[in-house]
């Protein structure tokens, strides 16, 4: 092959063959997907056990490991199902994914237990080892967001992507992911596996027919890397949102059991930290909310998650104050009338109480709290002005969402979509001053 032929399928020779992953392709294992690059087809499976091997046994860390193994049918003759001791060629293929899918996990954090990832090939041809690590990363991706939902993680141990793809020089022509065909007659045959930073975990080459030079070796390398980053794009569209569990930011517990507050504070901060509710480090309160002021309520919640759980927490205490009531409900937004969260009832008597009022001015107010342990809290304030209606409007939002009215817009927060709503609401004004104390914190490290 010259330099001015194609590839038998008709590749540019740093074109990768086509691939798709399909998650969630054995529904019995914990994480799971069909891989497939070209005609090459492997089902990459992890399974979670709660223990760990007994070298391992006692240090707080967990473990993680691969089985491979080629089908019967796999390639054009009958493969013999390996017995119990593997072929040289499996086993060591099955130690290259565990070492490099170990290489993507923060093992203590993972816990004393035990992800093993079974990579079978239903078909070969060529490139069975690359295609296996990086379906392997999706389904042991697959596995961490499954194990926080059952609330056996708090926050993802995954901290890098990793992705394999195959190079070589065929006919005296450096080819990017090698076919069958390619491979066995290829004069250079490399793997590379590397991380989302561009960093190398494992770089294997083997002059097969011939040396390669420098030249050569660089052009593979600058294949290898344009391959891997298509990979990588590959398995997050292939993950969806699961991908968030890639190298996810530092974890933040929500002071809060409200559902709206927690989605809109994940949505905010989604730029610097992981936010998990509190209840998910297995707090559940009560708090004793007791300030005079949003600022202090906000930092005696934040410091009662952090003081209960070790971890930092961020905490939001917010309410309407309206200036012909002297600043009611203020404090007392949640339980206006008496009963804490009874939306419907807080609004009913906010009614009565501005029947006949004609200035009908109010402001939201939000005051953050973000408390790390062993340090004071940091706090940042919001508000944003706005009109009480004399009859709701809207059916989004919550709390007093449909009596405010928000006259720039001309729509009651109850009528706001979650995006127009989190550009200017009081919790959104008081997010952006907070994001820049967590910006500074970010630079000092």
């Amino acid at each position: 092959m010259t330099g001015m032929e194609k590839r038998a399928d008709g590749r540019r020779p740093e074109e990768k063959r086509p691939v798709s992953i399909q998650t969630d392709f054995v529904r019995t294992a914990y994480g799971s997907c069909l891989i497939a690059t070209g005609n090459t087809r492997v089902i990459c499976t992890a399974s979670v056990e709660e223990a760990v091997p007994p070298f391992l046994k006692g240090k707080g860390q967990g473990w993680v490991t691969a089985e491979y193994a080629m089908l019967p049918a796999s390639t054009t003759e009958r493969k013999k199902r390996d017995g119990i001791k593997k072929d040289g060629r499996s086993v060591e293929i099955q130690r290259l994914i565990g070492r490099s899918l170990r290489q993507a996990v923060d093992l203590k954090a993972l816990g004393e237990r035990t992800i093993t990832l079974d990579c079978d090939v239903l078909e070969a041809d060529g490139g069975t080892r690359t295609a296996s690590i990086t379906g392997a990363m999706v389904a042991l991706t697959c596995a961490v967001d499954r194990m926080i939902r059952e609330k056996k993680l708090l926050v993802s141990p995954i901290v890098h992507q990793v992705a394999a793809i195959s190079a070589g020089i065929v006919g005296d022509m450096p080819c990017l992911d090698l076919c069958y065909t390619e491979d066995s007659s290829a004069q250079t045959d490399m793997n590379f596996v590397m991380n989302e930073n561009r960093e190398f975990i494992e770089l294997q080459g083997t002059g097969e027919g011939r040396a390669f030079s420098n030249e050569e070796l660089t052009v593979l390398m600058s294949y290898g890397m344009k391959g891997i980053a298509e990979l990588m794009q590959a398995q997050r569209e292939a993950l969806g949102d699961r991908a968030r569990h890639i190298a996810p930011k530092p974890l933040l517990l929500a002071a809060t059991g409200n559902e709206h507050k927690l989605r809109e504070l994940q949505e905010m901060f989604r730029d610097y930290y992981t936010l998990a509710p509190m209840s998910a480090a297995g707090f559940y309160g009560p708090i004793d909310e007791n300030a005079s002021t949003f600022a202090g309520n906000a930092v005696i919640k934040a410091e009662a998650v952090c003081a209960a759980t070790g971890l930092p927490a961020i905490a939001d205490d917010s309410g309407l104050c309206v200036e012909v009531l002297d600043g009611e409900p203020g404090v007392l937004s949640a339980r206006y009338a008496g009963e804490h969260g009874d939306d419907e009832a807080n609004n009913d008597l906010l009614l009565r109480r501005m029947e006949g009022k004609e200035d009908r001015r109010a402001s939201f107010i939000c005051a953050l709290a973000l408390k790390f342990p062993g340090k004071e809290p940091y706090i940042a304030e919001g508000s944003c002005p706005g009109t009480i209606l004399h009859k709701r409007q809207g059916t989004g939002g919550f709390g007093y969402d449909p009596l405010f009215l928000y006259e720039p817009m001309g729509k009651t927060y109850a009528e706001m979509n979650e995006q127009e709503k989190n550009e200017i609401s009081h919790r959104a004004r008081a997010a952006r001053e907070m994001a820049k104390i967590m910006a500074k914190i970010s630079r000092e490290g």
